[in-house]
């Protein structure tokens, strides 16, 4: 079995790895960690929670130990498509770079452009950043990026997905063409593949697992669910999300609920707090100093329960996740793969469920294409929708669409059917009487028109129950 000491990796790294309470490195590490030693492109694809990250921090630490960064211009660049997947890249260089003296800078949003500016100008080894905060500070000529020697593009179909492809080129062409480039994702997109044949030169290519599968640790599940009515779904579906919970038990010691939409994030979370769960929203509209403190919260295990949008399925390395619910069916198959890959990490086990409703089937259907497998279905613990109750529900979904009431339009002291030969003289009495003002308030558009005297007052589907002076005056425009 290979170990880090076979690896050719800096004593100093090495060190640091054994500090960090590691001696084996996973599959991706393994395969990807040589080649990037020796200079080469590498293009790694592997599941999300197989060690990604340290298979490119622990050779590009090794290669920078020797040499010095100057002002603005880094020796080095990590690209990753969310702040969250950002920072952890920079706890991971923290850690192995212990005993070493090389300097990082983050540049994320969220953080002031002052800070980071000073960072730079000073000089740093290691460049860690989102694609639109990096070009920010180029543009504002407080980065030159001709001086980096490697570059990283982690989870790259992120990348894709987020629609950051167009910036990702803008910045390989900024860097030096002879730049190594480490590559990576756990998907193969044709247009990842396009890519990577445009900026990586014969890389090696390392696949540790087939394109998108999932870990064999995680024991997968859904439940095929209809809600009783269509404006109770979203309450019933939040009841059907706390009896999954409450039937794992203890099992269940903490866990990552992920909605397609951030405002689903909100209501789910305070649903299940209102319930007694220990619960908080996490997504790309929260300030970035409440993000990592909740983060932080859930990985120190003070907060049980994540309520999650996309932005936190990628790169969140937090070992003991138990569970992973899908309040909703991811809208791309790939989400899936990253969103289940959260549990059952480190070669853990970990459990994921699923709620399916029927507008969603066609996207699960897609989820069981890409992962070649039949997601085992799971029973509905209410057992059906309609047990599901109205108690959570916020004002506006608890407004019904309630049967419109038909106001009766017949005049009080209608005639009896057998005198309504008698009706159109009462009502012309009573019409005329009326002021010329009422008259207009009331729409009388016959005014100034005569009576035809038909006495046929009747128009087919207005209803016996019409006023007379109504039907007069249908006929008289029909008649002109």
């Amino acid at each position: 079995m290979t170990k880090f000491t076979d690896l050719n990796l800096d004593p100093k790294v090495l060190k640091a790895i054994a500090d960090a309470g590691y001696d084996t490195p996973t599959p991706i590490q393994a395969g990807a960690i040589p080649p990037a030693l020796e200079g080469r492109d590498v293009l790694g694809i592997a599941q999300t929670g197989t060690g990604k990250t340290a298979s490119f921090t622990l050779p590009m630490i090794t290669m920078l130990a020797k040499g010095r960064a100057r002002a603005r211009m880094p020796r080095s660049l990590v690209l990753a498509p969310t702040r969250e997947l950002a920072a952890q890249v920079a706890e991971n260089f923290d850690t192995y770079t212990k005993h070493l003296k090389l300097t990082k800078a983050l540049l994320i949003g969220g953080v002031s452009f002052k800070e980071q500016d000073a960072l730079i100008d000073r000089g740093v080894d290691v460049l860690i950043a989102t694609p639109g905060r990096l070009l920010d500070h180029f543009e504002r000529g407080k980065l030159l990026l001709t001086g980096v020697q490697i570059m990283v593009v982690d989870e790259a179909d992120r990348m894709l997905d987020m629609g950051f492809i167009p910036d990702i080129e803008r910045i390989f062409s900024l860097t030096p063409f002879t730049r190594q480039t480490l590559f990576f994702s756990a998907t193969m997109a044709p247009e990842i593949e396009r890519i990577t044949n445009t900026f990586l030169s014969g890389p090696a290519k390392i696949e540790v697992a087939r394109a998108a599968t999932t870990s064999e640790n995680i024991a997968q599940g859904v439940v095929m669910f209809k809600a009783s009515r269509k404006d109770r779904e979203g309450t019933e579906k939040r009841k059907l999300l706390r009896s999954l919970i409450e039937s794992e038990g203890d099992a269940c010691k903490n866990a990552i609920i992920f909605c397609n939409r951030k405002v689903d994030v909100d209501v789910v979370a305070k649903s299940m707090k209102k319930y007694g769960l220990d619960a908080a929203p996490i997504h790309g509209d929260l300030d970035q100093s409440k993000r990592m403190e909740t983060l932080d919260g859930f990985r120190d295990g003070t907060l049980r329960f994540l309520v999650a949008s996309d932005v936190a399925a990628r790169g969140l390395d937090i070992p003991d996740v138990t569970h992973v619910f899908n309040y909703d069916v991811p809208s791309h198959a790939e989400d899936y793969v990253h969103r289940i890959g959260r549990t059952g990490r480190a070669g853990k086990k970990g459990t994921t469920m699923m709620i399916c409703v029927p507008r969603d089937e066609k996207n699960f259907a897609d989820i069981e294409r890409l992962v070649k497998m039949e997601i085992p279905r799971i029973d509905n613990p209410l057992g059906g929708g309609k047990q599901a109750e109205n108690a959570d529900a916020t004002p506006a979904e608890n407004t019904e669409e309630k049967p419109k009431r038909t106001r009766s339009r017949k005049p009080k002291g209608d005639a009896p059917k057998e005198a309504k030969a008698d009706t159109p003289e009462k009502v012309e009495t009573k019409e005329s009487a009326q002021p010329e003002r009422e008259k207009r308030s009331r729409g009388g558009r016959g005014r100034g028109r005569k009576d035809d005297g038909g006495g046929n007052s009747r128009i087919v589907g207005m209803g016996d129950h019409m006023p007379t002076f109504i039907a007069k005056s249908f006929e008289e425009r029909s008649a002109g």
